[in-house]
C-alpha cells in the first residue's frame, strides 16, 4: 500500500517537532531569567524596605557585605544576550563600586543620613539595571 510513505513522513515532522520543542523553550526562559538579578533584588529588597517603610537600617547595616559579595558575582558573570552590552556593562560596574560603597560607610560607621543616602543611591542604581533587563516596565514600591 501506499500508506506507508504518507504516514512515515507525518511521524518523521512530529518526532522532529517534539524533539525541538524543548530546545526553544530552554532558550527562551534563558531569555526570561537573569538569576544573579534576582538574587541581588532579594537582598537589596531585604535590605531598602525596611529604610523606606519605616527608617530602618538595622537590615541594610546587616546585608551590607552580602550586596557587595553579591556584586561582585553579578558583574564578573557572562551577560544575558539582550543585555550584553558596554551600557550594562557599566552599570553593573557602578552597581559593584556603589555596593562597596555602603559597605564601606556601614564598616566605618557612619552616620545613618550616610548610609541611607547610599543606600537610596544604590537601589536606584540596581532599577536601572532592572529597567535595561526588563525594558520600560516599571517596577513600583
Amino acid at each position: 500500500m501506499n500508506f506507508k510513505k504518507p504516514t512515515l513522513l507525518v511521524l518523521f515532522a512530529l518526532i522532529m517537532g517534539a524533539c525541538s520543542g524543548p530546545a526553544k523553550q530552554e532558550s527562551q526562559a534563558d531569555d526570561d531569567e537573569w538569576p544573579t538579578l534576582d538574587k541581588y533584588h532579594m537582598t537589596m529588597a531585604e535590605a531598602f524596605h525596611p529604610f523606606k517603610d519605616s527608617a530602618n537600617l538595622e537590615p541594610a547595616k546587616k546585608l551590607a557585605p552580602e550586596l557587595a559579595q553579591s556584586a561582585d558575582a553579578w558583574a564578573a558573570e557572562v551577560l544575558p544576550a539582550k543585555v550584553n552590552n558596554d551600557n550594562t556593562k557599566a552599570l553593573l560596574e557602578a552597581l559593584k563600586s556603589d555596593s562597596h560603597r555602603l559597605a564601606d560607610l556601614v564598616n566605618a560607621g557612619a552616620p545613618n543620613d550616610s548610609i541611607g543616602a547610599a543606600l537610596t543611591a544604590l537601589h536606584n542604581k540596581f532599577h536601572h539595571i532592572t529597567e535595561a533587563w526588563h525594558g520600560a516596565e516599571k517596577h513600583e514600591h
